[in-house]
């Protein structure tokens, strides 16, 4: 019922190649050119900026991004709701998530999710708390795992807290013993990713004075500790991170406690649609069961 011309530009957005979203449709490049030809023609104006390294949206392309992805998500659920209708239980769940709950809450609640819903597809994307709720936003994702705050207009389901810790080189030992101080962190210089220096990291390091010139950064969480354990620095991580991660470097708690509430954020429209209310229990189950003492309220706050 829907225009392929539509699911040529779902594909092309989330590929960013003409060739990619040829191989994820299972079509030919001639074929995708085509139909963003003939889409473009029926629109009167160019949807996409073609570049070396791939394809952009055009402005006008943002513009009617939410307005085309909206009328495909529209189609998905009325195919999931004619398949629950008729006792199949089909449909496909698009999830988010940033690279700590990718490694260790994903893989179990995925796996039980196929056991219980067989025929419904799961399709990850692992990318940064901004890019999450941003696809989120515009419908590209069906559910995001993020951190507070979440400053796009979406449902907001907290889920638990999680502690921030100091990773130190393993000869460190803090004054106290026990937990790292101000007087710990005079001259230190720390490792961190770019992306969570204006988050709940950045609160830490203004609490204990640290200034952005004492900042290096790395591209992930294992890098962080391989770095430190070089002794190049200190590292800032929550405890999530600190699960299937692995290097010769302690870890301290702050004598003040930080934390990062990790969330669900959902798109209020896609949140009707079946698969979508199933993977969101699901989580909220698994969490539940593997952190009965930490649940937060599990009130959904919706942005208006």
């Amino acid at each position: 019922m829907l225009p392929f011309a539509y699911r040529v530009f779902q594909a092309i957005v989330h590929e960013h190649t003409f060739y990619r979203a040829a191989q994820t449709l299972n079509v030919t490049p001639s074929a995708i050119s085509h139909s963003v030809n003939q889409l473009e023609k029926e629109l009167g104006f160019p949807l996409f900026i073609r570049n070396r390294t791939g394809v952009e949206l055009t402005p006008d392309g943002q513009s009617v991004l939410p307005l085309l992805q909206a009328v495909i998500n529209a189609e998905d659920r009325l195919q999931q709701a004619a398949s629950n209708i008729n006792g199949l239980n089909a449909g496909n769940v698009r999830l988010g998530a940033f690279s700590s709950v990718c490694l260790t809450w994903l893989p179990p609640i995925i796996r039980q999710f196929k056991r219980d819903f067989p025929q419904i597809g799961v399709d990850l994307e692992q990318a940064s708390f901004s890019e999450i709720t941003a696809a989120v936003k515009v419908g590209r994702l069906d559910i995001g795992l993020s951190a507070l705050p979440v400053a796009e207009k979406l449902t907001v389901i907290p889920l638990i807290k999680d502690e921030i810790y100091c990773i130190t080189p393993q000869e460190f030992k803090p004054a106290n013993g026990k937990t790292i101080t101000t007087v710990d962190l005079r001259g230190q210089s720390f490792i961190l990713q770019r992306g969570d220096y204006d988050k709940d990291t950045k609160a830490a390091l203004d609490h204990y004075e640290i200034r952005s010139n004492a900042l290096r950064f790395s591209i992930d969480d294992q890098s962080i500790l391989a770095m430190v354990e070089a002794g190049m620095g200190m590292g800032i991580l929550p405890e999530l991170a600190l699960e299937r991660l692995s290097g010769q470097v302690n870890v301290y708690p702050f004598d003040e406690q930080f934390f990062r509430t990790i969330c669900l954020v959902v798109n209020g429209e896609q949140a009707k649609a079946p698969s979508t209310a199933q993977m969101i229990a699901a989580i909220e189950n698994y969490v539940d069961t593997k952190y009965p003492d930490r649940v937060l309220t599990r009130t959904a706050n919706a942005k208006a």
